[in-house]
Order: C-alpha cells, then sequence, then structure tokens
C-alpha cells in the first residue's frame, strides 16, 4: 500500500471573526494535508515537532485519532507550542499573526520505510529553515533516493521576506529536489516580484522542476508541464465558504490523493503527465479544497473521508 509522509510544522491556529476569537484547531500547512488524508483512508506519516504542554499532546492526539502515525513528532522538554492568529475578513479569507521561536526549532527522527511510489508532502518556511535544514534535506535526498514522489508546497509568508537570501540556496535544493511544485501568486509575487504564472515559471521554476502549479485564489489555477504543456483550470464559485483557511493545503490533500488513486506512478511523472491526467488531479485538489472551505476546520471533513475511501476502492 502507497503511503504519504508529510513533514511540516505544527501550530494552533485560533481563529477570529469581528475581531473575536470563534474557534482554535490544531493546524500547520503539511498537518492540514495530511489530517485530510488520514480522514480518506490513505496511510499516513507525519514527520514534525511539537510543544511540551497541552497543545502539543492535543496536536499527537489528533493526529492518532484521525488515523496519521505521530510517531516521529518529537517533543523537547523546553519547547512551546507556536500559536497562529487567523483574522478573517468579510470574504472569509485570513489574515495571520504567528508566534513561534524559530531559532529553537529542533528534529529528530528515524527514517520511516519509503518504497517507490510513495509521496512525500513538504513545504511551509519549516521545508527551508535554517536551524532544522541538515534534517530536512537528509531526509529529502533520502526519499528522493529510495523512488518517492516529491510534492513541494512552497507557502512562504510575508512575515519571512525579510530573509529571502538567506533562504535562498535551501529554496534552489528543495526545487531540485522536487517531483511536483506548487506556489500561489502571493508566494511569487514575495519571493520574486513576478506576478504571472509564465514569468515564474519560465524564470525560476522550470530549471528545476518541470510540473508546477500556479494557484491565484478565485482566478484560474494554471499549470504547466514538459514540452511547452500549459493548461489553465477555471475554480469554480463557492457559495459555501466559511473560511478559506486550509484551502491550498487541502489542494495538497486532494492533489495526493489523486495520484494515489489514479495510480500515477514517479515513472508517469518522470515521463511526463498527460492532460487527462492532469485534469484529474487538479479536479481532486479543487474537490477538497472546496470541501474544506465549507466549514471553520482546517481540513475536510470526516464525512467527507469516509466517501473518499469508498472510491479509492473502487
Amino acid at each position: 500500500m502507497r503511503k504519504v509522509i508529510g513533514i511540516g510544522e505544527t501550530v494552533l491556529d485560533i481563529i477570529f471573526r469581528n475581531e473575536q476569537p470563534i474557534n482554535a484547531v490544531p493546524g500547520g500547512s503539511a498537518f492540514n494535508a495530511m489530517i485530510s488524508l488520514g480522514r480518506c483512508g490513505v496511510n499516513s506519516t507525519f514527520i514534525s515537532e511539537a510543544g511540551n504542554d497541552r497543545i502539543g499532546t492535543m496536536v499527537i492526539n489528533f493526529l492518532e485519532e484521525n488515523g496519521v502515525d505521530a510517531s516521529n513528532v518529537n517533543i523537547f522538554p523546553d519547547s512551546k507550542s507556536p500559536i497562529s492568529l487567523a483574522f478573517l475578513d468579510e470574504n472569509n479569507n485570513a489574515n495571520y499573526i504567528f508566534y513561534k521561536d524559530h531559532p529553537h526549532d529542533q528534529l529528530e527522527f528515524a527514517y520511516p520505510e519509503i518504497n517507490p511510489d510513495d509521496i512525500v508532502l513538504f513545504g511551509s518556511f519549516f521545508a527551508i529553515n535554517p536551524v532544522v535544514r541538515p534534517q530536512v534535506a537528509g531526509f529529502l535526498q533520502y526519499a528522493h533516493e529510495h523512488g518517492a514522489i516529491l510534492y513541494y508546497d512552497i507557502n512562504y509568508r510575508s512575515s519571512h521576506e525579510h530573509e529571502i537570501m538567506k533562504i535562498t540556496p535551501n529554496l534552489l535544493e528543495n526545487l531540485e529536489f522536487s517531483d511536483i511544485v506548487r506556489g500561489s501568486n502571493e508566494d511569487f509575487e514575495i519571493l520574486y516580484k513576478k506576478d504571472t504564472s509564465d514569468k515564474v515559471y519560465n524564470a525560476e521554476i522550470s530549471f528545476y522542476c518541470k510540473k508546477f502549479i500556479y494557484t491565484h485564489g478565485h482566478l484560474p489555477i494554471e499549470v504547466h508541464g514538459e514540452n511547452n504543456f500549459k493548461k489553465a483550470y477555471e475554480v469554480k464559485e463557492n457559495p459555501n465558504v466559511v473560511s478559506t483557511i486550509g484551502a491550498g493545503d487541502n489542494f495538497n490533500a486532494g492533489f495526493i490523493f489523486g495520484l494515489i488513486k489514479n495510480n500515477i506512478t514517479r515513472e508517469d511523472i518522470d515521463r511526463g503527465l498527460t492532460e487527462a491526467q492532469w485534469d484529474a488531479l487538479i479536479a481532486s485538489g479543487q474537490a477538497f479544497s472546496a470541501e474544506c472551505c465549507k466549514d471553520i476546520y482546517n481540513y475536510v471533513s470526516k464525512e467527507f473521508g469516509e466517501n473518499m475511501r469508498e472510491t479509492k476502492l473502487r
């Protein structure tokens, strides 16, 4: 059975509307995707760190309750769980304030077994953080050598804009490791001051990775691939949006679920995805993303997960 290994941060997301807190849920970019995949019956493992506090305990319990192996989530004696404040605007989009002491990040873990065509999800500042870079880079190298598919969500926040020069070598190394790269217009405006998928792909991505997904809120998703392949996918209006927190993370989960459901291997990816394969993968990503936006949580519902389990088995 193919498995998905996510590596990333854990946080507690405290969600505000009209300046009042309305919910608090475990989160983190790769974390959110792994919860959704676990709910959909995918064999899932998460590598991370958590605080030595009640929040850290809650995070680990939540992973296990949702079918995600948490045995590689470290807790260090003096660590405190990071906090994210998410303020929803009138369109239910979130503005964030992060409270985390990155210089004190730590990471120790045994490499999980990786077989050909397993999938590794990584991204955000965690994937380029100089403090844990040796461990992250070593794991990505190991996963690549063992035939895994590496999916990289750049997810670069404006709060780290002042660190771009420092992290650029790590970013470029991640792009080289990657089989598929996804990023949003906001990521690339911060990193490169570029505002179209063509400019980003041609100047910054294609030399390192040929498969690229560019998302831009409610505007069409643009995909680039080998042999000048390019296609735009309309984003359907979703009248049921309660919160867009986790929308991108769940697009990643849906895309990865699509790789497994459609039995797309690393050999297929190396050869070049067909238009029909891209269509199926993007549709799966959009379905997960739309489902996540229907509620105040960061993941797909358990009911949606049960339905996906059934479709995966067919």
